[in-house]
């Protein structure tokens, strides 16, 4: 009989208290960001940030399992920018928690995303508010069309979620499954 061991990712995760979360596996790495799909974006939030204080780190062996051709860096970006292409068949970017408090994007087309994080720190890693272009915005992504444009971003952090923020259906990112 064969026996049955546990992948290096299993393990790694499990010595890091993740569960069965095993973001050193690369098809794994969207996950935390579908709570937005089901009204409860606080959730991803939250993960989001574990997922950065537990499995990186600025030294030689910064961040869990393989590289493959530069996905788990790539997560990392787009982490740090507080959003995620989850499907890249549709043209959203799922937000979750932004790590810096101010960043400038250069876009090729000459135009700027500009993201700001106010109060941000390691203890407000919520969303309570956000605006898009100086307009209330209470979607759980962003649009490709609405970044090329340029999109000045302003997160407002919390130490406490907001659950009343992105849960209307309308706010959901889009789902194949709403299409049935």
């Amino acid at each position: 009989m064969k026996s049955r061991s546990m992948i290096h990712e299993m393990r790694e995760m499990q010595v890091m208290d993740m569960g069965q979360y095993a973001h050193g596996n690369q098809p794994i790495q969207h996950m935390v960001y579908l709570y937005n799909y089901s009204g409860e974006p606080w959730k991803a939030q939250y993960w989001c940030r574990e997922i950065m204080d537990k499995l990186y780190a600025p030294t030689s062996d910064g961040y869990c399992g393989d590289e493959d051709n530069g996905q788990t860096s790539a997560w990392y970006v787009f982490f740090a920018l507080g959003f995620y292409p989850v499907c890249p068949a549709t043209d959203q970017y799922i937000i979750g928690s932004p790590l810096f408090q101010s960043v400038k994007v250069h876009l090729e087309n000459g135009k700027q995303i500009v993201i700001r994080a106010n109060n941000n720190s390691e203890e407000n890693r919520y969303i309570h508010a956000m605006k898009l272009n100086n307009r209330k915005y209470t979607k759980n992504y962003l649009t490709h069309a609405d970044l090329l444009k340029g999109a000045n971003i302003t997160f407002e952090m919390s130490p406490e979620p907001h659950r009343k923020r992105g849960v209307e259906t309308s706010d959901f990112p889009y789902s194949f499954s709403k299409d049935q």
